[in-house]
């Protein structure tokens, strides 16, 4: 049975309940967070720690705990639940008010729940294979780099990659790549590594901030620039990050083969620096 926090209590996550008056279910007034787990320990802990704090401060919601102490309760989950490798799920919302008014009546009590996932992605088939990911238009509002809950336009997203058979969409603005619906996007051209700079337009994703930095500590290139449609056909190798995939090798694009098809040695390459990473320095 799956155990989950909800609110200072530690409950089996079938019996968690949260009112509809909730203002993440009726405005989406919430942010979220998804941390790894591996070997039973939390990845990258302290970069999830802060983006959940910068998108709490960007909606107006103070954390009801601090970090060192959601930090304490995640370890205890991965406990409860035996959880050796998987995800950790966040979600803080505005809390519940007396009715519904765009306005909040009284200073309320947010809320905070969390629960994990099992999931098998250091030696999962995709990581051999590589993947497909097919271009969308991005339909989102103007604030992407708060992770918000209002994930409707990923959600439509997804659906459409898996209609045409792929894993992944990476939307697009303005002939533009931003970024993976769940993901965060890279190509590797003459350039060396190329990707997207951080900006309101993107998510500062945790998983490729690390995995860039430990690219450069590897004497490898990055540029960080907006890269087009047409520059990902074209593109030696490409390839995603995120919590739940690590880093993962793109190798079809609209139907179309990157580089030969397979996993390339960048990919490879990043994505074992960063389980050597994850397993060093998880917590």
């Amino acid at each position: 049975m799956s155990i989950a926090y909800l609110n200072g209590q530690f409950l089996p996550l079938a019996d968690t309940r949260v009112s509809v008056l909730d203002r993440g279910f009726l405005f989406a007034e919430a942010v979220y967070e998804v941390t790894a787990v591996i070997e039973g320990r939390l990845v990258d802990s302290d970069s999830h720690m802060a983006r959940l704090e910068r998108s709490a401060t960007a909606i107006g919601l103070t954390l009801p705990l601090s970090s060192d102490a959601i930090e304490a309760v995640q370890k205890d989950l991965a406990r409860r639940n035996k959880l050796d490798e998987g995800l950790i799920y966040l979600q803080l919302t505005g809390g519940a008010d007396a009715g519904r008014d765009f306005l909040t009546s009284t200073a309320l009590q947010p809320t905070l729940l969390m629960f994990t996932q099992a999931k098998h992605f250091l030696d999962s088939p995709a990581a051999r294979t590589g993947i497909a990911v097919v271009t969308t238009p991005d339909q989102r509002w103007s604030r992407r780099d708060i992770k918000s809950v209002g994930l409707l336009a990923q959600a439509m997203a997804k659906r459409i990659a898996a209609e045409a058979g792929a894993q992944e969409a990476w939307m697009v603005e303005d002939g533009f790549i931003t970024e993976g619906a769940s993901s965060t996007a890279f190509l590797v051209t003459d350039e060396g590594i190329v990707t997207r700079p951080y900006s309101q337009a993107v998510l500062a994703g945790c998983t490729g901030a690390a995995l860039t930095a430990l690219a450069l500590e590897s004497g490898m290139s990055v540029t960080y620039r907006p890269f087009t449609v047409e520059e990902t056909l074209t593109a030696r190798e490409a390839f995603i990050t995120s919590a739940s995939t690590l880093c993962q090798a793109v190798v079809r694009i609209d139907g179309r083969q990157i580089g030969d098809g397979r996993p390339g040695p960048v990919a490879t390459r990043l994505r074992q620096l960063y389980i050597d990473f994850a397993r060093r320095t998880a917590s």
